[in-house]
């Protein structure tokens, strides 16, 4: 069973919350040699990076990935506890103490700056909630991971119609280059004889025989009927990989090495303006196919 086509470039985001911390996961990709996954996780959640890590690594190909983590505490609604042994306590002390302090009754603002009349709840999370809050983290993680893994493949789909499209043109032009050369032994034997008359002295005539001779040396090294074929069968594998899908940018980069050279060779032979004309087309779309298989996976 084949499987997508991937592209090495893709977006994936997810959001949660537990009630007292919000997260966001962002996680997004552009080209490169090979999977290399950047994380930015904030304190506290250092331990989750293996993880991460090792989910990223069976999810999806190649790549510069780079995740990051943003995490935001609630705003928690301020409460105070007031111990009201201790407020009895401060109102004895002043009424004890009579004349010798302000007998009005002490402000509130200055009732809170006593310690132990005014008490903030205990904000600490025990080791539970925060193992909960991890724990959902990380499954906001995988939902920003597939979407992530979805988008590289919906790319990955796009580029295949265009991968397809360059293969076709090379297609059309070998098809051409094998037309030409399908009569190229009589068109070089034709353009021989026509040089040689105009250089030979009236009255000499170079035999049949040898003009026949140097026609055949000039075909053979001007054949190209090799070139083409290999052209074809680089574009035949080009196709089954394409139909297989999954992670073959590595496999179709060297492929387009071995198209390209087989262009340059085609081009380097060629002695008839039209052939020359495809070859160089040849290397113009092999050059575009090459540009676009460097965002496959």
């Amino acid at each position: 069973m084949s499987t997508p086509l991937e592209s090495m470039t893709g977006y994936g985001r997810a959001e949660g919350s537990d009630g007292r911390t919000t997260w966001v996961w962002d996680i997004r990709s552009v080209n490169g040699r090979s999977q290399d996954v950047r994380l930015r996780m904030p304190n506290g959640f250092e331990a989750l990076d293996p993880e991460i890590r090792a989910k990223i690594k069976k999810a999806v190909g190649r790549g510069n990935i780079s995740v990051t983590l943003s995490v935001k505490s609630a705003e928690q609604k301020s409460t105070l506890r007031f111990n009201m042994d201790a407020l009895d306590e401060v109102l004895a002390l002043q009424s004890a103490l009579g004349d010798k302090v302000d007998q009005a009754p002490p402000r509130l603002d200055v009732l809170l700056t006593v310690r132990g009349v005014a008490e903030a709840p205990d904000e600490a999370e025990d080791d539970a909630v925060i193992e909960a809050r991890k724990k959902a983290v990380l499954e906001s993680f995988e939902a920003a991971l597939a979407a992530f893994a979805d988008a590289r493949q919906q790319e990955g789909q796009a580029l295949l119609g265009v991968l397809n499209g360059l293969l076709e043109q090379v297609e059309g032009d070998v098809a051409a280059a094998k037309g030409l050369a399908a009569t190229a032994p009589e068109a070089l034997f034709s353009r021989l004889k026509t040089q040689l008359d105009a250089l030979v002295e009236p009255g000499q005539e170079l035999s049949a025989e040898r003009l026949h001779q140097e026609a055949a040396i000039l075909a053979t090294k001007a054949d190209v009927r090799e070139e083409l074929d290999r052209l074809v069968a680089h574009v035949a594998s080009a196709r089954v990989m394409l139909t297989g899908g999954g992670q073959i940018g590595r496999k179709l980069d060297f492929l387009c090495q071995e198209l390209n050279r087989e262009a340059n060779t085609l081009c380097s032979k060629s002695s008839d303006i039209e052939l020359t004309r495809i070859g160089l087309s040849l290397k113009t779309v092999i050059d575009q196919f090459k540009e676009q298989v460097q965002n496959v996976a």
